[in-house]
């Protein structure tokens, strides 16, 4: 039996994905994806979102502002977050921090982020939380606030080692992209050898994050700058790097990341 695969992270709503939209879903269902959690980033993306959810079964959606995005919210933002988490089975994502973009307003980003965590915890939702350059600010307010009792994911983890254990100790998932098998992210990927195998998560963060070229297997039209555009059934490759990595062999890993998976996302 071909083993079920479940994507953490992905955006395919994302406009650089829509003409396309047809052939993905299509490239999904034959590569075995079971389920997918898109995220919304900001108002403006929401109700894409949600009309995704609402035509495709595979589609779990999360709604939530990015910090890229917070500087557009509108004085409504935290109740038009509850009323899309009111219009069907959802998590709550992509929020964080984000010390790395230019002219951050980390205080701002705190507040946000602080209020969409109390939300998901009052309503024991999964969580997905993006961190860049901010892993102190993030392990403080995860000790200090409330948190779902079901766990949240670190989505495309990227911080210290050292992190690993106080994070998981707090409900942390860690989600492994497959941008991560290009050769520059060893450290990365040998933080990822260290995350226990009951709190791994796979992700393909389409249409960013893409693998190396040789790994990929469903090639989409590079955007107008020129950059790659990540296919989300490419997944199936991420879950081999993923075996490569961790020497697992592939069925099995794939067995475990679905039990975790539905662990953390399995009510919705």
């Amino acid at each position: 039996m071909t083993p079920r695969l479940y994507d953490a992270h992905n955006h395919l709503q994302d406009d650089r994905l829509a003409p396309h939209l047809d052939r993905i879903l299509v490239d999904v269902k034959s590569a075995g994806i079971a389920r997918m959690v898109v995220n919304g980033s900001c108002e403006e993306d929401w109700p894409q979102v949600l009309d995704l959810a609402r035509r495709l079964p595979e589609v779990l959606p999360s709604f939530g502002y990015h910090p890229w995005y917070i500087k557009e919210r509108t004085p409504r933002w935290l109740d038009e977050v509850k009323r899309f988490l009111d219009a069907t089975p959802s998590a709550v994502g992509e929020i964080g921090l984000d010390k790395w973009i230019k002219d951050h307003d980390l205080p701002a980003q705190e507040e946000v982020f602080v209020a969409q965590l109390r939300l998901a915890a009052e309503r024991n939702l999964p969580v997905s939380i993006h961190c860049l350059q901010a892993w102190g600010t993030l392990l403080r307010i995860l000790e200090s606030e409330p948190r779902p009792a079901c766990g949240f994911v670190l989505h495309s983890f990227g911080g210290p080692r050292e992190m690993i254990e106080p994070l998981a100790k707090l409900g942390a998932y860690f989600s492994l992209p497959g941008y991560y098998a290009h050769e520059r992210k060893e450290r990365q990927r040998e933080t990822f050898r260290h995350v226990p195998r009951e709190r791994l998560l796979i992700e393909i963060d389409a249409p960013d994050q893409s693998l190396p070229r040789e790994r990929v297997r469903f090639p989409l039209p590079d955007d107008e700058s020129g950059k790659p555009v990540n296919h989300p059934a490419n997944l199936r490759e991420v879950y081999q790097f993923a075996a490569e990595l961790l020497g697992e062999p592939f069925e099995a890993l794939a067995v475990q990341v679905e039990q975790n998976f539905l662990r953390l996302f399995g009510k919705l």
